[in-house]
């Protein structure tokens, strides 16, 4: 039936994107590159150190460049036909869906919750469906604002089915205050019933946060007396569709897996794997999608646009997941801290999709469950062929060594490798199988976090796992949609942006020193060249703020030594970096505006990239060399999440607010060592060097353009309170600005 309608009803299309001008510019700036590159070299004997650090730093900006070219070289994008699905597929897959949680206070309840009401009411069958929420708070908060919300949904679901709702999160539903002005009496009657619910809803789990109600103590008596990091696992089923009815609310099941104090869990990707076995278990879909706890349902059809790439004969042996991009709503206008990611997405993922596929975001993703167990691309094809290999082995001598000694996964994991559909299982009857599989023991001995599941040993188990899904040859797709996907909330504050920019410098520079590194998966597996090249940019993301670090203070070194690391003006050299300077920031603003987006947001995204590579992504790096060392450890840091919208504080959404973290340190010690340096280029007060030629023009714009990038560190050395920096950063900032100055005049 498949074949049959195959051509006149296509699941989606792909088309090459139409990148003339862009390629032309982004060669441009390489050729540029390695011309000044040529010129340093032919002159570095008739210059000093200056020229010489400036020729190391370049060349790692051009080989850095060189990389984004690459990714950035054949870009595709895929259109799906979520209305042609049924027709060829009229018994539709089964899709588990995860949510993941850890701190009730910096992920409010009420958050979660708005994501679970929005994927138990997304336009599939709700027979087809099961929720997991894994809670690695084990917090009672959580649980009972999840017991409160599934009554809700008892309401929530047949409304939005009756009536089409598309925004099926309440809180976004219900944003504002007007009544609709529709003349239909009975849903203006619903929607008063509905959003009264909502608020009741709300104000319960408002109640709940200060002290948890003890009408459900023989619920909640699994959470008296644990700690967080030490207790059983708990496990409840709060919803089970026991027959099919259309205003059915799919299975909902609460998850804390059992934590010990001596027993690692390996953070995200650990909850992620105890999510992936019970559900096994339980429901064992063929299919995973995986959220985070703000990320909610904008498009109902979103199941449906992901089973267009997932289903079908082709895309069983080739697509191993579907990532959805990340879309943030009611982001502070103009994105001023640069982590709204639009042009990230919108160049880089959709060439990366010319290759072999987006990488894995974390969010936001449909995953195939047998990709999940580690299954090789070949092994899926040989499946095709009517073998029954697992890597080289038989199924049945395979499984057991590597998933874990529980005879209900190993019998799941068997079918969900054999390509078989979900089974419909009484969930309470798989509760003590489910228990079993979330110990904290379970994984000894086991392969789970090193050849399946979510792979450990980076704070960035999402790019580590897609690469090791591209790893075994198989590809992925992003899907964009309209509506998006997928709405969530970016970090509205600098300690927030700066606490995930450094998780993500951390975690991406853990992968590249690690045994799991691009280079390696290209050498040994089936991880395609210029995906590992692309792979390669992500990860040095980290160590590009080295040689930035080194050229941002070149200016203010060469202005107190009175020394120049650029051309003099009176050279025809000096064209090369004012063509560059030009020309790229030219094209990286034609980049912005094409997306749509201001010319204060490309500047707001270009100073928020000196300041982070000058502090989180600094910081990142040298946790990860005191972890090489034995020293300290590597912390996954939850990233504090906010449901206010625009019309919140719109004074100050937009101004930057500091902490007494010492990732602010480096940031200000910048802005001092370049004021300074320019107090005393207009004293002349420089220490000119042994054979210096003199400071140019040039160094003393990029200085002021410097500063003009850390302005908000500027502003915040007089202001107070959260958008003033601390005094004790700003000591040890003029101490160590003060120990540059002694350096350069010696």
């Amino acid at each position: 039936m498949a074949s049959e309608f195959s051509d006149s009803q296509p699941l989606y299309e792909k088309f090459a994107c139409k990148n003339i001008i862009q390629r032309a510019l982004d060669v441009t700036i390489l050729f540029l590159l390695v011309s000044l590159l040529v010129y340093r070299l032919f002159s570095l004997k008739n210059h000093g150190f200056p020229w010489l650090l400036a020729f190391v730093c370049e060349s790692w900006f051009t080989f850095y460049w060189g990389l984004v070219v690459n990714i950035k070289w054949s870009p595709v994008e895929y259109k799906t036909y979520p209305e042609n699905l049924e027709k060829r597929f009229p018994d539709l897959p089964n899709v588990d869906m995860f949510v993941t949680t850890a701190d009730p206070v910096l992920e409010p309840s009420i958050i979660t919750v708005n994501t679970i009401l929005s994927l138990l009411v997304v336009d599939y069958p709700a027979d087809k469906l099961a929720c997991y929420v894994s809670d690695d708070a084990c917090s009672p908060l959580t649980y009972y604002s999840l017991v409160e919300a599934s009554k809700f949904a008892k309401l929530w679901v047949p409304f939005c089915k009756k009536y089409k709702v598309q925004v099926r999160a309440p809180f976004r539903y219900f944003l504002g205050d007007s009544e609709p002005l529709s003349a239909d009496s009975e849903f203006k009657q619903d929607w008063l019933k509905i959003k009264a619910q909502y608020e009741l809803l709300t104000h319960k789990i408002e109640e709940a946060r200060k002290s948890v109600p003890c009408d459900l103590t023989s619920e909640l008596a699994a959470f008296y007396n644990v700690e967080r990091q030490n207790h059983p696992t708990i496990i409840k089923i709060i919803l089970e569709h026991k027959e099919v009815v259309s205003d059915e609310v799919p299975n909902l099941v609460y998850i804390s897996r059992e934590k010990r104090p001596k027993q690692p869990h390996h953070y995200k990707a650990g909850a992620m794997n105890v999510l992936t076995r019970v559900s096994g278990v339980m429901t064992n879909a063929p299919f995973m999608l995986n959220v985070d706890c703000d990320m909610f349902v904008n498009n109902p059809q979103v199941v449906r646009h992901a089973m267009c790439q997932l289903v079908g004969s082709k895309t069983e042996t080739e697509t191993g997941f579907v990532q959805y991009p990340q879309v943030f709503y009611d982001g502070s206008r103009d994105d001023p801290y640069g982590n709204q990611l639009v042009v990230l997405q919108q160049y880089i993922c959709r060439g990366m999709g010319g290759i072999q596929g987006s990488i894995y975001m974390g969010t936001g993703c449909f995953h195939r469950r047998k990709v999940i167990y580690g299954l090789w691309r070949e092994d899926a094809e040989n499946k095709a062929r009517n073998h029954t290999s697992f890597e080289g082995k038989l199924l049945d001598d395979a499984l057991p060594k590597k998933f874990g000694k529980s005879n209900e996964l190993i019998s799941s994991v068997g079918q969900a490798l054999k390509g078989n559909k979900g089974f419909p299982n009484n969930l309470s009857n798989s509760l003590e199988a489910a228990c079993q599989v979330a110990s904290c023991s379970y994984e000894s001995g086991t392969s789970w976090g090193t050849k399946c599941g979510w792979i450990y040993g980076s704070t960035v188990e999402d790019v580590l796992t897609g690469m090791m899904i591209h790893k075994k040859g198989w590809r992925s797709t992003l899907l964009t949609p309209e509506p998006p996907a997928f709405m969530g909330c970016a970090p509205s504050g600098g300690p927030e942006a700066m606490a995930q920019q450094k998780r993500w410098a951390t975690g991406q520079t853990e992968i590249l020193v690690g045994k799991n590194n691009p280079i390696l998966a290209t050498l040994t597996a089936k991880l395609q060249f210029r995906m590992c090249l692309a792979y390669l940019w992500v990860l040095t993301w980290g160590l590009h703020s080295l040689p930035e670090l080194c050229y941002v203070v070149l200016p203010a070194y060469c202005i107190l030594t009175d020394s120049h690391f650029l051309p003099k003006v009176e050279e025809p050299a000096i064209w090369i970096p004012i063509a560059i300077f030009v020309t790229f920031n030219l094209h990286t603003l034609r980049e912005y505006l094409k997306t749509g987006l201001s010319i204060r947001a490309w500047w707001n995204n270009l100073r928020m990239a000196r300041i982070t590579a000058a502090s989180a992504h600094i910081f990142g790096v040298f946790t990860v060399i005191l972890k090489l060392l034995g020293i300290a450890d590597t912390v996954f840091e939850v990233t504090q999440k906010d449901q206010s919208s625009d019309s919140d504080d719109t004074g100050h959404v937009t101004k930057f607010t500091f902490n007494g973290s010492a990732v602010f340190v480096p940031g200000t010690t910048l802005l001092l060592v370049h004021l300074i340096a320019l107090l005393a280029l207009l004293l002349r007060l420089q220490s000119p060097v042994h054979g210096a030629h003199g400071v140019g023009i040039g160094e003393v714009f990029c200085s002021l353009l410097m500063v003009l990038c850390f302005w908000p560190f500027l502003k915040g050395l007089f202001e107070r309170g959260k958008y003033g920096i601390p005094s004790s950063t700003i000591v040890k900032s003029a101490a160590l600005a003060s120990a540059f100055v002694l350096f350069c005049r010696t």
